[in-house]
């Protein structure tokens, strides 16, 4: 909540500044000469001030919560608690007799392997007591270990820095959280802070550092670029074959009406159906090699493209259609020169959304059963916890999503020129 909180303030504050900034720019694109354009979806454009602050933002985000060497120390988050933490405890006998005796609790980085601190036991029968606890971590303090009397005579821990302390009870100290369990043992949680421990999300040079590595030496007996070679392949093969079988299913949908009454209710089952419901009835009818694989790629892609050929010959003017009737054309001239150049736009952004459910079926298929691929990588190192590599996985995931889908709006443009303009 605090970080969304944080994430929210720049985004209304940069919002604020940047328009500030820029309200008396002139603009020179084609937007300028419009006299409305609240509700006009093409005079809206990315604003790339606003792209590059919220990147910035992310990282820094990022940076701060995990102590990361990239960003600014005054930037940083409050961190956990590392050095030398002291606390008193109070232990009375069944007689009432009391003893206060010092715990020196030494809070140490992850790696590291010091000494338990040497300290003076006292003189009362209640001792002194020393302990070692890693950062982010928490210990049981047995504190009567070394007294003279013991939990074994009766004796209890009733105050911990002066204040009251029952079993279920805690106390917070100014380095820890000490708590007592329900027999009596004191458990000691040294304060964490706001940043997030590595396991959970190591800062960005360690998924740096990690990349460096692995396009260098590879991951699992392959290199980098074989495990997204693999990926990719596999998911140009299955979108492929998807809008092979799903363009026309679509164009056939929506031009006859038997074709559209036999598949609509096929094509209206399967649509709400994830990709990854069907991992289970894959493997048992084409098993856990790349036919499996691409089979269900395929599937993902079907049924979108399908809907989408449909919805483009539907999207098609009659008024186009009854011209070109008018003109003398045939089915087959109709279909050429008005319906497919017309659905084409329809197609292309259906094509943009099913290449983005393959990437993303792509990676939870080599979740089950691959020997290489960037899923398989991920799942991997998920279970020997090395999240830096989960990250890096996931980051590149992005990164490849995104060139796809820059590269297709590219095509769509080359061979879309009259999108939007008939």
């Amino acid at each position: 909540m605090i970080i969304l909180a944080i994430y929210v303030a720049i985004f209304v504050a940069a919002f604020l500044i940047v328009r500030a900034v820029t309200a008396g720019v002139i603009r020179s694109d084609y937007t300028a000469r419009k006299t409305v354009t609240f509700g006009d979806e093409s005079a809206v454009t990315p604003n790339r001030a606003a792209s590059v602050i919220s990147i910035l933002t992310i990282f820094v985000l990022w940076g701060a919560f995990t102590g990361s060497n990239w960003v600014p120390g005054f930037l940083h988050a409050p961190g956990p608690f590392t050095g030398t933490g002291t606390f008193e405890y109070t232990a009375q006998g069944p007689d009432g007799a009391r003893d206060v005796a010092t715990v020196t609790v030494l809070v140490h980085e992850t790696g590291e392997d010091p000494d338990v601190p040497e300290v003076p036991l006292g003189e009362g029968f209640a001792k002194d007591d020393a302990a070692v606890i890693p950062v982010y971590r928490s210990d049981l303090i047995r504190v009567d270990r070394n007294d003279e009397l013991g939990r074994e005579d009766e004796v209890q821990v009733t105050q911990v820095n002066g204040q009251d302390i029952a079993p279920g009870g805690e106390v917070m100290t100014d380095f820890a959280r000490v708590a007592m369990t329900p027999k009596g043992t004191l458990n000691v949680e040294p304060r964490t802070g706001w940043q997030m421990e590595a396991i959970w999300l190591p800062p960005p040079e360690a998924v740096w550092g990690r990349f460096i590595e692995i396009s260098t030496d590879g991951y699992m007996n392959s290199s980098l670029a074989m495990h997204l070679g693999y990926s990719l392949f596999r998911v140009v093969v299955g979108f492929f074959l998807g809008s092979l079988v799903g363009i026309p299913l679509g164009y056939a949908m929506g031009l006859s009406d038997w074709f559209r009454g036999w598949f609509d209710p096929i094509v209206e089952f399967m649509r709400p159906v994830p990709p990854l419901a069907l991992i289970p009835l894959v493997i048992i009818w084409a098993g856990i090699g790349e036919a499996g694989k691409i089979i269900l790629l395929f599937l993902a892609a079907l049924w979108i493209m399908a809907i989408a050929a449909r919805s483009g010959v539907s999207g098609v003017a009659i008024s186009k259609v009854h011209a070109a009737y008018s003109l003398g054309a045939s089915k087959w001239q109709i279909l050429r020169h008005v319906i497919i150049p017309n659905s084409l736009p329809e197609i292309f952004t259906g094509a943009r959304v099913a290449m983005g459910v393959c990437w993303g079926t792509v990676v939870a298929a080599e979740l089950v059963a691959a020997e290489v691929g960037i899923g398989m990588m991920i799942m991997a190192a998920s279970k020997f916890q090395q999240t830096d590599i989960v990250i890096m996985g996931i980051i590149l995931i992005g990164i490849i999503g995104f060139g796809i889908d820059i590269l297709m709006r590219r095509a769509e443009k080359w061979l879309v020129p009259w999108k939007g303009r008939v």
